[in-house]
């Protein structure tokens, strides 16, 4: 049976498609979302080492004669964590921060294209609530970089495992769709008609088919596209030689027909040529940013889980709203009949407003010890109804770091929840416009 190791090369095969989709134009990107595999004899180190797991790629595809991003400029400013290949050669592992257009102007980042990559990776990453201090972007070795790419970074979190691979972003070059090119024998390149005709002078090699084919036989055809993609110097080469000797030897590898074959000058006729080009075609290069979900989500726990100061056996995790599975609990004070209404209200209002929302009724357990088991699945805020809400139509807003809460009405806690889960205001803020609410007993899981 044959596992994909990854799901780049999905992307790859259906490079045709995807050009004609974003109506031939330049650049573009796809990216996929999948399941990969591989041979791992003895897999260890938990989670982080295994047989079977998600990967996100995304594809960027660029001309490789301009790799300037559009959008760079929006992200050249941010500092990032960077481990460059000359500092680890100089035996130092301390990242040093530096933003990202100095990194593409002084040559550290390869080109724009790629940096704007790594900014938005460590955006990313910032998002969902990995820590800036366990986090850098470390520079492929010479020794260790594939011998295709230009440039390759990975952005390496650190555990309780040390510093473990989770995203790598690697200029991969032309590499991929030129071998899916060669071995399908179809052209996967971008044709792009120039604003003005350019004329050159080529050396062509052009075969004699009533000589070439009866003297090769079934060699014929791989060696007439092995002449074909010879470059000026090699034909060059082989001109001098038949000129000479009357004869030149051309070797074919890697094809049905390899060996060594003799071509003579009544075989072929080389000659410099007057080309006058009105498209340009190239194989695109390909910038990949590899996202290894599972390493991001066990990063995100380690660095999530908290204790509570002073009370060992109260931990927690502080997801941040995005990643939070959910966002907003919705709990009453006791089990009092009167708290119904009010309670499915505020959880149908949040739904409404795209809020996914947990109701916790069991009136069974204290106050306290529903925070506090809410607070162990990261549910960052909690609204509580209480006897005061049939009075005025207040609420408590809870937040789980700070345990800190504020009143307010009813509608005003919702729209705060919404701006707080869309990340357009801070829990800071919203203490800075409303007077803390006493929770010197709500909080006790007594």
């Amino acid at each position: 049976g044959y596992l994909r190791p990854e799901t780049a090369q999905g992307q790859f095969v259906n490079f045709s498609r995807l050009l004609e989709f974003n109506n031939q134009k330049m650049p573009f990107a796809s990216a996929m979302v999948g399941r990969s595999f591989r041979n791992e004899i003895a897999p260890r180190q938990g989670l982080l080492r295994v047989r079977e797991f998600t990967m996100a790629e995304v594809e960027h595809y660029v001309d490789p004669e301009n790799k300037d991003h559009p959008r760079f400029d929006e992200v050249a400013h941010i500092e990032l964590p960077l481990l460059p290949s000359q500092v680890q050669l100089d035996g130092k592992t301390t990242p040093v921060m530096m933003r990202i257009g100095d990194a593409v102007t002084s040559g550290t980042v390869d080109n724009q294209t790629l940096g704007y990559f790594l900014a938005r990776i460590y955006l990313y990453l910032m998002a969902v609530g990995i820590k800036h201090e366990l986090l850098r972007f470390r520079q492929h070795l010479p020794n260790e970089m594939a011998h295709y790419a230009t440039d390759c970074w990975d952005a390496e979190i650190k555990t309780s495992h040390g510093w473990i691979e989770c995203v790598g972003c690697a200029d991969r070059s032309a590499y991929d769709l030129t071998k899916h090119s060669a071995y399908t024998k179809e052209k996967l390149c971008v044709r792009e008609n120039l604003p003005e005709p350019l004329v050159t002078e080529k050396l062509v090699c052009e075969t004699n088919s009533k000589v070439f084919g009866p003297k090769l036989k079934r060699a014929a055809k791989p060696v007439q596209e092995h002449l074909e993609s010879l470059s000026d110097a090699n034909l060059t080469a082989i001109q001098s030689a038949l000129s000479t000797d009357g004869k030149a030897t051309v070797v074919l590898s890697g094809t049905s027909a390899d060996g060594e074959y003799e071509i003579t000058p009544d075989m072929v006729t080389i000659e410099t040529r007057t080309i006058t080009e009105h498209v340009r075609e190239y194989t695109p290069n390909v910038i990949e940013p590899s996202f290894g979900v599972g390493r991001i989500l066990y990063s995100l726990l380690e660095h999530s889980f908290n204790v509570r100061a002073g009370d060992e056996q109260r931990s927690f995790f502080s997801f941040k709203p995005a990643v939070a599975p959910f966002k907003c609990l919705v709990l009453p004070l006791s089990g009092h009949a009167s708290f119904a209404k009010p309670l499915q209200d505020v959880a149908r209002r949040l739904r409404a407003g795209g809020v996914p929302a947990r109701v916790d009724d069991a009136a069974s357990a204290s106050i306290g010890r529903r925070y506090a088991r809410n607070d162990e699945l990261g549910t960052p805020f909690a609204i509580t109804v209480d006897f005061q809400t049939a009075d005025d139509g207040t609420v408590t807003l809870r937040e789980r770091d700070t345990t800190k809460q504020i009143r307010a009405p009813i509608d005003e806690i919702v729209e705060l929840v919404k701006c707080l889960v869309n990340g357009s205001t801070s829990w800071d803020d919203v203490l800075s416009k409303h007077p803390l609410v006493d929770t010197s007993t709500s909080d006790s899981t007594a």
